[in-house]
């Protein structure tokens, strides 16, 4: 599976950054005042809202990339608003170390890269790399393969009762949630955006 482009890291970010975990919940209510409650979305969806202050469209603003108005802009316009999707790693949820991935059973091959934050755990997006798979906490050089855009999958099935976790990298798989964005010169060769939205989708 190809890759799609990652959303692009530039200087004039500002604060702050919104990150909304989204669920939802078909609820029915009855007169009682008792109500029945059921999910419809298997794992999280996640909106991101990010603001720049300083997009500069020429070379001569320090502290911030050249053209970065361009390669903003740019990524949008190649996106095509909300058709496309790309890579965001959020720099504070991006990698986990000794995550639990699964347990071995002698007969399952393939497990899904998973992460946890607090008592929650959920399948990632994306994985962008791994550094190390443990089984029962030892190494292993070989024997195993990512296969995108989540999936551990290994060349002779762990035996049953086998920890297995890993160190690794990923990303959220994301549109932007607007056809339409607002780019505005406040200066001569200084840009902003009051508001960049985009929403994680199911890869």
């Amino acid at each position: 599976m190809t890759a799609p482009p990652s959303f692009p890291i530039l200087p004039g970010q500002s604060w702050s950054v919104h990150k909304r975990p989204t669920f939802s919940t078909r609820v029915v209510s009855h007169v009682s005042g008792r109500e029945v409650r059921s999910p419809l979305y298997a794992d999280t969806l996640y909106e991101f809202e990010l603001t720049y202050d300083g997009l500069s469209s020429g070379v001569s603003y320090a502290g911030l990339t050249d053209h970065s108005l361009q390669s903003l802009m740019g990524f949008y316009l190649q996106c095509q608003g909300q058709y496309g999707t790309f890579l965001y790693s959020d720099p504070s949820d991006n990698a986990v170390t000794g995550q639990v991935i699964g347990v071995g059973d002698g007969a399952t091959e393939g497990f899904a890269f998973r992460r946890t934050l607090g008592a929650f755990t959920e399948p990632v997006s994306w994985v962008a790399s791994v550094a190390q798979i443990y089984l029962n906490g030892t190494g292993q050089a070989s024997g195993w393969s990512l296969v995108q855009p989540n999936t551990l999958t290994f060349t002779t099935a762990p035996g049953s009762g086998v920890a297995i976790t890993a160190d690794f990298s990923y990303a959220f798989v994301c549109r932007f949630i607007d056809d339409q964005e607002d780019f505005e010169n406040f200066m001569n060769g200084l840009w902003k955006v009051n508001a960049l939205k985009f929403r994680s989708v199911k890869p």
